[in-house]
């Protein structure tokens, strides 16, 4: 004879273990699906976009990718990029400035930002063409 409670525990026991494996799914499908971080400016003549690897942003090693359009909308790939970040002053703590070049890498520019602490950011991202230089200034908060 059948034992219906028997039965009816090892179902939940199933459906358990099958909504988890779900629920799994889920979370490492919004990982691998997870927008990075995306910033536009106009700076001067040209459209500035700063792709970020990790949205938002972390303590530590930051992937950014700067594309430079001129104001026809054509890519630039012919200046020079440098990005400054730094965090202000706080009470008992000294202003922090770092800056690294971005060299051209397809059409971005490319390079990493390690943020040493969680907090506000600024980032300014200067492109030098011929004799002129025109920075994008951006704001951004690591975790």
């Amino acid at each position: 004879m059948l034992d219906l409670k028997k039965t009816s525990k090892k179902g939940d026991k199933k459906m358990k273990k099958l909504i988890v494996v779900v629920m799994m799914l889920l979370v490492m499908t919004g990982v691998a699906f997870a927008k990075n971080y995306e910033a536009n400016k106009k700076a001067g003549d040209y459209d500035v976009t700063m792709v970020i690897d990790k949205n938002p942003p972390v303590v530590g090693d930051n992937v950014v990718a700067v594309t430079v359009k001129d104001k026809d909308g054509k890519v630039v790939n012919d200046a020079k990029v440098v990005i400054d970040y730094s965090m202000p002053a706080m009470p008992g703590m000294p202003a922090m400035n770092y800056k690294t070049d971005a060299p051209l890498k397809g059409d971005d520019y490319k390079a990493t930002m390690n943020l040493s602490m969680a907090g506000a950011w600024n980032v300014a991202v200067k492109i030098t063409r011929g004799s002129q230089t025109t920075t994008a200034k951006f704001n951004v908060g690591a975790h």
